[in-house]
């Protein structure tokens, strides 16, 4: 995520806080890594891959747990995220520390695969998503995979309003303090679209169009892959 986010007020909590906002968070990570894992390029030995918006480290734990082999590049914009995600995972080795953003990086054909998680909602719809996403592509070599996870928006369902509540009392149930704000801080900041508009981005981008392989009531996960 960017420092815009408003998940990002208070870096030390933010596991915490956005455990209790999203059902299944702790098996983000671990999923993105076994996707990454098995596809054709990062599940090579010794394969580069990046993790955009590291946050407090979850993916990168997570890789050296299944992949200690991997050589990982961590970049976010946020110096106190980069911090706490240095501290939990210090002494481990093959890890490239960045404070930048995946534009900033200006990586061409350099990683197998990559993760970005909680990311992309925080640009706006403006060119700026199509910017992020076209970065990335060009960071992956041809084939390469990347798994994108984001709030999403419903496009026209009538059950919305049922998942709106059963958010908020999972939020709730979760011990999250004022969960009505929290939920209503969510259009704060925050720009989700739908698996449409997603779809014709990423194509824009050199994406092929997007997998679907997690989803937790407006969270959205996806599989994407490089064109050749």
């Amino acid at each position: 995520m960017t420092e815009a986010s408003p998940f990002r007020s208070e870096a030390p909590a933010y596991d915490l806080v956005v455990q209790q906002l999203i059902p299944g968070y702790t098996s983000l990570a671990r999923l993105a890594v076994a996707l990454l894992a098995a596809s054709p390029r990062a599940g090579q030995a010794d394969a580069a891959v990046l993790v955009a918006g590291c946050g407090t480290g979850a993916e990168l734990l997570e890789a050296r747990a299944q992949r200690p082999d991997w050589r990982l590049t961590a970049i976010d914009p946020a110096a106190a995220m980069l911090a706490i995600a240095r501290e939990r995972l210090v002494g481990a080795a093959g890890i490239h520390w960045q404070q930048a953003t995946v534009e900033q990086l200006g990586a061409l054909d350099a990683f197998d695969g990559a993760m970005a998680v909680l990311v992309l909602q925080s640009l706006a719809d403006d060119g700026s998503k199509l910017a992020f996403l076209s970065s990335l592509a060009r960071a992956v070599r041809p084939g390469g995979q990347v798994v994108l996870v984001d709030l999403m928006r419903p496009e026209g369902s009538p059950l919305q309003s049922q998942m709106e509540a059963a958010w908020l009392g999972y939020q709730r149930a979760s011990g999250l303090a004022a969960p009505d704000e929290a939920l209503a801080g969510l259009s704060q900041g925050l720009f989700p679209i739908g698996t449409a508009r997603l779809t014709a981005l990423v194509n824009a981008a050199g994406f092929s169009d997007p997998a679907p392989v997690f989803k937790a009531l407006d969270v959205e996960g996806f599989l994407l892959q490089r064109r050749a």
